[in-house]
């Protein structure tokens, strides 16, 4: 619906409402001040039958009266009943009685009136339609009560049609002036509303289609004069505000490819840090599995070599073997060298900096996992005094091992506190999974143990988090019970004074 038709819709409803009011007020008093004239007619009519009904209540008077009475019904057409009722112990007595039409008084009207002593109007139904009665009481100076009471009707037809007239020309008057009111205002629209409005919506598609802001090219001291200064004025506030936009979205964009970057190296030296671990892990098992039994053949051979009755081929053989396994104890040693975590960079790093820092890696990870992540840290945390990169190794197996034990999503919960008994700030890492049972909690982080039947080199992760937590200084618990998730709580000990707090890995010192 458009404003030209709401705007003539709210007009014919104002208008209609408002005359009908007016007509409603006007007619109200037109039918007062018509029946208060007949009124005034039934008063003198009562006042006159009255008086004379005082001064002389003889049988010739009221003869006399009855003639008069007579003569003034058909003097007067509208005047059809005049009756004079006195009271007596059992009701009221008709003592003089003139009519052209028929009706019979209401006991109780009489009654009312007689006993009040105050003159009472009624609207009545006559045979020959509606009238207006009044009952006059007739009250002599020197008696307080009423003598008597005069009852006059009056037909009411010429008020009624005096009425409707009224009502049928102030029906057409309201309908021309309301036609006359719409015309006016649906011509007048296009030069107030339509023109200006055109205008300004030109103005805005010209802006939306080549993306030129525009001015609105209004000179006018109304209100689309205003409008449209104000929307002049926004413009330029927008063009100052593009401006600033731009500016800022170039200095923005250099920032977001540089934390990119170190980002990207960020992640690139925990992955390495993390195959690192894995592999060291494995060798370690590796060497301690064969360690033992080299020890062993080495321990035998020398044992051998030892007794002077090897013939000198066999004693060759066995000064090859012995050879060999230590050739093979030295090559293990060389590969648990090589597979060794570099020495850690210490620093004091921010808590808020690092799970930031970690966040940013799972943060695509844990909505594809429909995983909501709820991050709880304690505020003025005291540093920590640690190699960023292996606790945010530890903090990712964390987070990846809470992702794998809920397949179908839930909630991830990760907060920092200050301990201060153990003058250390506890990370918690809570999943909302199945927990883990008494029986395996025992052996969690032990290296290769895992409860998955995936095929490749599993059972790593807590045992290489533990490694590193140890060599932090700190120490890992777990909590969990069946049914309720499972929480790790890693207690890192803060910095104690001195390095400064480092909040960027590009500043970090090596």
């Amino acid at each position: 619906m458009t404003v030209r038709t709401r705007l003539l819709l709210v007009t014919t409803l104002g208008l209609t409402l408002t005359m009908a009011l007016w007509g409603w007020l006007h007619l109200r008093a037109l039918r007062e001040v018509l029946q208060r004239r007949q009124l005034d007619t039934l008063y003198e009519v009562a006042q006159t039958a009255g008086e004379y009904f005082q001064y002389f209540p003889t049988r010739q008077g009221l003869a006399a009266l009855d003639r008069a009475l007579e003569d003034l019904i058909e003097q007067n057409p509208n005047l059809v009943r005049i009756d004079i009722f006195t009271p007596l112990p059992q009701g009221f007595q008709n003592v003089v009685g003139v009519s052209r039409v028929s009706y019979d008084w209401s006991e109780s009207d009489l009654t009312s009136a007689f006993r009040s002593g105050t003159p009472r109007s009624l609207s009545i139904r006559t045979e020959a339609g509606p009238a207006l009665a009044l009952l006059y009481p007739v009250r002599s100076e020197r008696a307080p009560k009423p003598s008597a009471v005069v009852a006059v009707v009056t037909l009411t037809h010429a008020t009624t049609e005096a009425l409707h007239r009224s009502q049928r020309l102030l029906v057409l008057s309201s309908g021309g002036l309301l036609l006359a009111t719409l015309t006016v205002l649906s011509l007048s629209y296009r030069w107030i509303i339509g023109r200006p409005l055109r205008t300004i919506i030109e103005t805005m598609d010209t802006f939306r289609s080549d993306g030129v802001l525009r001015r609105i090219p209004l000179q006018r001291r109304d209100e689309w004069g205003h409008l449209a200064r104000h929307f002049n004025q926004m413009t330029e506030e927008l063009e100052r505000v593009l401006a600033s936009h731009r500016a800022l979205q170039q200095d923005l964009e250099g920032r977001v490819q540089a934390a990119t970057y170190r980002v990207l190296q960020l992640q690139h030296r925990v992955n390495q840090l993390e195959r690192l671990a894995a592999l060291g892990q494995l060798v370690a098992v590796l060497a301690h599995d064969l360690g033992t039994p080299l020890h062993s053949i080495a321990g035998l051979t020398q044992l051998l070599l030892e007794q002077d009755v090897w013939p000198p081929e066999a004693r060759r053989k066995l000064e090859l073997i012995l050879q060999q396994t230590q050739r093979l104890h030295a090559v293990i040693q060389n590969v648990r060298r090589a597979t060794r975590l570099p020495e850690p960079r210490m620093e004091a790093v921010s808590v808020p900096v690092l799970l930031g820092e970690t966040l940013t890696f799972v943060e695509p990870w844990l909505q594809r996992s429909n995983i909501q992540l709820q991050v709880d840290v304690d505020p003025d945390l005291p540093p920590l005094y640690a190699d960023r990169y292996r606790v945010q190794t530890v903090l990712l197996n964390l987070i990846q091992n809470a992702v794998e034990a809920m397949p179908s999503g839930g909630r991830l919960t990760i907060s920092a506190r200050m301990v201060p008994e153990r003058h250390a700030v506890a990370l918690a890492v809570r999943d909302a999974g199945p927990g883990i049972p008494p029986e395996v909690q025992a052996r969690i982080f032990e290296p290769f143990f895992t409860t998955r039947p995936d095929e490749g080199l599993r059972g790593l992760g807590l045992a290489i988090v533990q490694d590193i937590v140890k060599s932090h200084g700190g120490s890992i618990e777990v909590e969990s019970r069946p049914g309720e998730g499972t929480c790790f709580v890693i207690y890192w000990p803060v910095a104690v004074s001195g390095p400064e707090v480092s909040a960027d890995p590009g500043e970090s010192k090596p």
